[in-house]
């Protein structure tokens, strides 16, 4: 197996990914929560530094340029534990590609 070697930190272009956490297992059901991670370096999000999704739901990003790489699996949960909290199950993560200025 031949790897590429990797992108020139000098490229103008870096990745953006965001991940949504929506209320059901919709892709345009409403987000509940969310992070975000920027490759380029211009902002610095956190957790807990907005009260407002990015977008509103899962589509709404798609709609927006994002590409979908990653939708969680739908597993049922044990007998017995269909009342108990976890982690945030439906998880869709996104890329998008930029330019620098």
């Amino acid at each position: 197996m031949t790897l590429t070697a990797p992108v020139s930190t000098n490229a103008t272009v870096r990745q953006q990914v965001l991940v949504l956490y929506t209320a059901t297992s919709a892709l345009d059901d409403r987000v509940v929560a969310w992070s975000s991670y920027d490759g380029t370096g211009r902002t610095h999000p956190t957790m807990g530094d907005s009260d407002e999704p990015p977008y509103p739901t899962g589509l709404a990003a798609l709609q927006d340029g994002w590409i979908l790489l990653q939708a969680s699996q739908l597993l049922p949960p044990a007998t017995g534990q269909e009342y108990d909290v976890s982690f945030l199950k439906h998880e869709f993560w996104f890329s998008r590609i930029v330019e620098l200025d």
